[in-house]
């Protein structure tokens, strides 16, 4: 069964909360799934619409790592341009 693992780092990045897992599609690869929510008004910034699929890669740990990257980059991206 995947691991969902919570990254909350130091300072700003706290008021984030990002799950990162997995899935396996029916070809046995590795699919990364990602959650990002701003804490303060709960907004749900990931995923959305017409997001990306993260992978397929070989591996549950480098679809979990290619998530919680894209999950870091996300919340970076909200700290310097805040959406509404």
């Amino acid at each position: 069964m995947p691991k969902a693992t919570s990254t909350s780092g130091a300072g700003a990045h706290e008021d984030f909360d990002i799950y990162a897992s997995y899935v396996v599609n029916a070809t046995g690869m590795h699919i990364g799934t990602l959650k990002v929510v701003r804490k303060r008004d709960r907004r749900v910034l990931y995923p959305f619409d017409g997001c990306e699929t993260i992978g397929p890669f070989e591996s549950s740990d480098d679809a979990r790592r290619a998530a919680e990257a894209l999950g870091l980059r996300i919340v970076a991206a909200d700290l310097a341009h805040p959406e509404p």
